[in-house]
């Protein structure tokens, strides 16, 4: 079964793009490629059963296993030592990218305490977009009661598109809450 938000790209945000910025194919509109997903663990990478809690919850958010990071260099002020454990990372594409994609908006974003939107200085000149979420219990899949530490996740938005413009209205179109101009 195809996920709902990319039945909803196909049928109505391609054209709409189209259209929009006069483009004289579907295919040179917008498209999100893939979603990369990074918890960084710092001092807390060592510790075995603090990474395996954080592989299981981060396996929960996206449905896939995550890749543990390894520093590349031994930095003493940050007292981290090559090889050892930095983080977990994860890489959605495809059907489970679209899934992601439509839990994070319509469910874990508006579960953020004070949440006003996001900025829009999150894209680069690329046109992928990236931000940060400070509280990974935001989404319904990890158990509050059972989190041992509340983790940051940083988000990557990978996107094929010529600049920022492009992304921004994609993503619009797939209802990101961004903050809009004027609202304080």
């Amino acid at each position: 079964m195809t996920p709902r938000l990319k039945e909803l790209y196909l049928k109505e945000i391609q054209p709409s793009l189209k259209d929009q910025f006069k483009f004289k194919n579907l295919y040179m509109g917008p498209k999100i490629e893939k979603i990369v997903l990074n918890m960084g663990l710092g001092l807390d990478g060592n510790d075995s059963k603090i990474l395996k809690s954080c592989q299981e919850d981060l396996a929960k958010i996206t449905g896939q296993k995550p890749v543990t990071t390894k520093f590349k260099k031994s930095i003493s002020n940050f007292k981290t030592r090559k090889g050892s454990n930095a983080g977990l990372k994860v890489t959605l594409r495809k059907d489970k990218m679209y899934e992601f994609l439509d839990r994070l908006v319509n469910i874990a974003l508006p579960r953020i305490k004070d949440f006003r939107g996001l900025s829009e200085k999150g894209f680069d000149k690329f046109g992928n977009f990236t931000f940060g979420i400070k509280e990974h219990i935001i989404f319904p899949e990890v158990s509050f009661d059972r989190a041992d530490k509340v983790r940051g996740l940083d988000i990557v938005i990978v996107m094929s598109s010529k600049n920022k413009m492009h992304s921004y209205a994609l993503l619009e179109k797939l209802n990101f809450p961004f903050i809009k101009k004027g609202d304080n």
